[in-house]
């Protein structure tokens, strides 16, 4: 006596929506990463970056400028790592709402399926409660003994 949850249908879209969700944190993450990474790259060429010692004027300001145009780089790159953070924390938001609206509905589930289970066996019961209120073959206390 199967009865189908009602909400199934609902159930299955709020499925697809969290796992959209996730996919979307994933990717925002790996952009994080990317940028952690475009960000770390560039401290490491700026911090290994030096003026020379002894050069002439246009081999100086050319290690300055350089030394500025990575500077800003990096200034750019950790702008962009805080947007992907930003991204991240959004994502992460948004998948937990969706995963709190799938978990609502898969409680309700769950209820469902414990009541469709009970009212099983209270059937089950009656039924074998019934075949034992039609035995035929009554106990004579003689057969007791």
């Amino acid at each position: 006596m199967r009865r189908p949850f009602p909400l199934a249908g609902l159930l299955r879209v709020r499925a697809m929506a969290e796992d959209t969700a996730a996919a979307e944190l994933a990717a925002a993450r790996r952009g994080e990463r990317s940028a952690q990474e475009r960000a770390a790259r560039t401290a490491e060429a700026l911090g290994g970056s030096r003026a020379p010692g002894e050069a002439d004027l246009a081999a100086w300001q050319a290690a300055i400028a350089a030394r500025i145009a990575l500077s800003s780089l990096l200034t750019e790159d950790t702008a962009a790592l805080r947007h992907a953070q930003d991204e991240v924390g959004g994502r992460q938001r948004d998948w937990t709402a969706a995963r709190i609206r799938t978990r609502a509905v898969e409680r309700l589930r769950d209820k469902h399926e414990v009541e469709v289970r009970a009212q099983d066996e209270r059937a089950e019961q009656a039924v074998l409660d019934e075949v034992a209120s039609r035995s035929t073959t009554p106990v004579s206390p003689e057969e007791d003994a």
